[in-house]
C-alpha cells in the first residue's frame, strides 16, 4: 500500500514574522507589573512574619519550661541552665543590634519612614530610667557574687555582665531607632527583632519569678500573725559564707530593684513588638508633634500629689505593721483598704466624667493607626484581666465563705471599684487614643486664626454711596440665571483702570496704613463665642482629669511594686481555695496587674498631650 508523504505546505515551511504591533509583543503596563510584583513580594514578606513569630513562640516556650522546671526543683535542671540559656539569647539579640546599627550608620540612602506614634521621646526617657535602675541591680547583683564567689556557679558573674552589655546596647537602639520603618532586608530584620521580643519577654519572666519567690517567702511569716496556719518556705541560700559582709544588703537592695527591672523589659518588648510590626509598611512620612504644657492644671496636679503624698504614707504603714502581731497586721490592712477605696472611687468618679466630656466633643474616629496605637489599646485590656482575675476571685471567696474577720469586708468595696476603675479608664483612654485631634463644630483651639482688617468707620461711611450705586448697577445687570460672577469680574477689570478707581483705591490703602496700629475686631457673634469658651473649659477640665489620674496610677503603681499585696496578707482566698492554688493564681495575675498601672501612665501621657 502506497503512502502518500504530505508536502510541506510553503505557508508553513517560510517561518512567520511577527508583525510588528500584535497583542504577544505588547509590553504589560507599568502599573501591572509593579503590582504584580508587589503581590509577590507580600506573599514572601507574609511567609517570613509568620515563620519568624513561630521561631520567637519556640524560643520563648523553651525558656518557661526552663524557668518552671527551676522553680518546681526539677532534677537534673538548675538555675544555671536557665541563665545560660538566657546568656546565649541576650549575645545573639546583641549581635544583630550592632549588625543593624553598624549597616544603618554607613548606609547612604534617602530620608526613612518614620512611624511617629512609635517611641515617643517621654517614652525613650522611661524606658532609660529603667535601664539605668537594672545597671544598679545588675552591680548589686556581682557585689553579692562576690561574696560568695567560693560556692556560687560562674554563671552568677557572667549573667550580670552581659545583661548590663544587653541593657546599654538595648538603650541604644531603642532611642535611636524605634521609630524606624525597615523595608530592607526584611527577612533578617524579622527574625533578629521577634527574637529580641521574645528574650525581653523571657528576662520579664525570670525577673516576675525571682521576686515572686522573694514575697512568698515573706508572706508564709505573715500568715502566723493572722491567725492562720504557719506554712514553712526556706529559701535556698549559698552553702558558704559572705566574705564581703554586706552580702545581705546587696540581696536586700536587687530585690527593692526588682519592680523597675521588670518594667523595663516589659516596656522594650512592647517598643520592639511596634518594629517588628511595622516591617514593610508604608507610613506617610510625618513629624508627630506633641504639646505638653501644665498651663491651668493646678488644680488636677495639686490632687494627684495629695494621692501621691498619701501612697507613701499608706506604703510606709504597711510595710512597718504587717507581721508584726495580729492587731497590727489587721490594722495594716484595713488602713490600705480604705486608701484604695478612697482613690479608686475618685479615679472611677473623675473618668466618667472625662468620658461625659469626650462624648460631647463629638470628635470623629481614626480607622487606621500605625501598630503601636493598636498595641497599646491591646495591651490595656490585656494587663487589665490580672486584676479582674483577682478581684472575681475575692468577690466570690467572700460570698462563698462561712467565716471570716471583720477587716475582710472591706475587700468586697475594693475588689468591685478596682473592676469598674479598669474598666471604665480602659474606655476613656482607648477612646481618646482612637480619635482624631479635631473639635466640633469647626471650632480649632490653640490655632492662630488671620482676622481681617476691616477699613475704618470713617473710610466706610465716605464710600457707602459709592458701594450702594455698586449694587443697584450690578441687580439691574443680573442676568435671568442669576449668574452676577462674570459680570462682577467684567466690571471690575474695566473700572480698575478708571482714573476714578484709582483714586478711590489710593484713597482706602491711605485710610488702611493710618489703622494698621489699632486693634480692630470682627463682629461679635455670642453663639461662636459661647461655643469656643464652652470647648476651651471642656478642654482645660479634661486637661485636669488626666493629670488627676495619671499621678493616680503612679501611686496605685507603687504599693504592690514594693510589697503591698493584701492578696497574699489577707488569707481568707487562701483558705476558700486552697493555699498552692491561690498563690499560684496571684503570682501570675499581680505581674499584669502592676504593668497596667505604669502602661497606664503612659497611656494617659499620651491623652494628655491629645488634649
Amino acid at each position: 500500500m502506497m503512502t502518500i508523504a504530505k508536502m510541506p505546505n510553503a505557508v508553513d515551511s517560510v517561518p512567520q514574522e511577527k508583525v510588528p504591533g500584535s497583542v504577544d509583543d505588547l509590553p504589560l503596563p507599568l502599573e501591572l507589573e509593579l503590582e504584580m510584583e508587589h503581590e509577590i513580594l507580600e506573599k514572601i514578606y507574609k511567609h517570613s512574619e509568620i515563620t519568624s513569630s513561630q521561631y520567637g513562640i519556640n524560643v520563648f516556650i523553651i525558656g518557661l519550661f526552663l524557668l518552671l522546671a527551676c522553680s518546681i526543683q526539677v532534677v537534673g535542671v538548675s538555675e544555671r541552665d536557665l541563665k545560660i540559656f538566657l546568656i546565649i539569647l541576650m549575645l545573639i539579640q546583641i549581635l544583630w543590634m550592632l549588625w543593624y546599627i553598624l549597616r544603618n550608620s554607613t548606609k547612604k540612602s534617602a530620608q526613612k519612614e518614620k512611624d511617629g506614634h512609635a517611641g515617643a521621646r517621654w517614652l525613650r526617657c522611661g524606658i532609660s530610667f529603667f535601664a539605668l535602675t537594672t545597671t544598679a541591680m545588675d552591680a548589686l547583683k556581682l557585689g553579692y557574687f562576690v561574696g560568695y564567689r567560693d560556692c556560687m556557679p560562674l554563671a552568677d558573674a557572667v549573667y550580670p555582665v552581659v545583661h548590663v552589655i544587653h541593657t546599654l546596647f538595648q538603650v541604644y537602639f531603642l532611642w535611636f531607632h524605634s521609630q524606624d520603618v525597615i523595608n530592607s532586608y526584611k527577612t533578617l530584620e524579622r527574625f533578629g527583632l521577634i527574637h529580641s521580643v521574645f528574650t525581653n519577654l523571657l528576662l520579664w519572666a525570670s525577673a516576675v519569678a525571682t521576686e515572686s519567690k522573694h514575697q512568698l517567702a515573706e508572706h508564709m511569716g505573715r500568715l502566723s500573725s493572722l491567725g492562720f496556719v504557719n506554712i514553712s518556705f526556706e529559701e535556698i541560700n549559698p552553702l558558704c559564707n559572705c566574705t564581703t559582709g554586706i552580702c545581705h544588703e546587696f540581696s536586700k537592695g536587687i530585690y527593692y530593684i526588682y519592680p523597675f527591672n521588670i518594667e523595663y523589659h516589659i516596656l522594650a518588648s512592647a517598643m520592639l513588638y511596634v518594629l517588628w510590626k511595622n516591617i514593610g509598611n508604608h507610613i506617610k512620612h510625618h513629624v508627630n508633634k506633641r504639646s505638653f504644657d501644665l498651663h491651668g492644671v493646678a488644680f488636677g496636679t495639686f490632687l494627684g500629689l495629695i494621692v501621691l503624698a498619701a501612697t507613701i504614707g499608706a506604703v510606709f504603714i504597711y510595710i512597718c505593721r504587717i507581721g508584726r502581731s495580729k492587731t497590727s497586721s489587721e490594722s495594716a490592712l484595713t488602713i490600705y483598704y480604705w486608701y484604695s477605696i478612697t482613690v479608686l472611687f475618685a479615679m472611677s468618679l473623675a473618668t466618667v466624667i472625662g468620658l461625659i466630656l469626650y462624648k460631647m466633643e463629638n470628635k470623629p474616629t481614626v480607622q487606621a493607626h500605625s501598630p503601636s496605637i493598636k498595641l497599646d489599646a491591646n495591651l490595656l485590656v490585656g494587663a487589665a484581666s490580672g486584676s479582674w482575675i483577682t478581684s472575681w476571685g475575692s468577690i466570690l471567696a467572700l460570698t462563698f465563705s462561712g467565716s471570716y474577720q471583720t477587716y475582710t469586708w472591706f475587700n468586697l468595696p475594693y475588689s468591685v471599684l478596682v473592676i469598674v476603675q479598669k474598666y471604665v479608664q480602659n474606655i476613656f483612654i482607648i477612646d481618646y487614643l482612637y480619635c482624631e485631634n479635631k473639635h466640633p463644630d469647626g471650632i480649632v483651639d490653640d490655632i492662630e486664626i488671620p482676622v481681617p482688617i476691616f477699613p475704618s468707620e470713617a473710610v466706610l461711611s465716605e464710600n457707602r454711596t459709592t458701594i450702594e450705586a455698586f449694587t443697584d448697577e450690578v441687580k439691574e445687570k443680573k442676568d435671568k440665571d442669576g449668574n452676577i460672577g462674570n459680570i462682577i469680574l467684567e466690571d471690575n477689570t474695566a473700572e480698575k483702570n478708571s482714573p476714578d478707581n484709582n483714586a478711590k483705591n489710593n484713597f482706602i490703602d491711605n485710610s488702611n496704613e493710618k489703622d494698621k496700629t489699632q486693634s480692630v475686631q470682627p463682629p461679635d457673634n455670642p453663639t461662636s463665642s459661647n461655643k469656643l469658651r464652652d470647648s476651651r473649659f471642656r478642654k482645660v477640665l479634661l486637661k485636669n482629669l488626666t493629670i488627676f489620674l495619671f499621678l493616680c496610677n503612679i501611686s496605685l503603681w507603687i504599693p504592690p511594686a514594693f510589697g503591698c499585696r493584701p492578696q497574699y496578707d489577707n488569707g481568707l482566698e487562701a483558705l476558700v481555695y486552697g493555699f498552692s492554688p491561690w498563690i499560684i493564681l496571684v503570682d501570675i495575675a499581680l505581674p499584669f496587674s502592676i504593668f497596667y498601672r505604669m502602661h497606664s501612665v503612659y497611656s494617659l501621657f499620651d491623652v494628655y498631650c491629645k488634649i
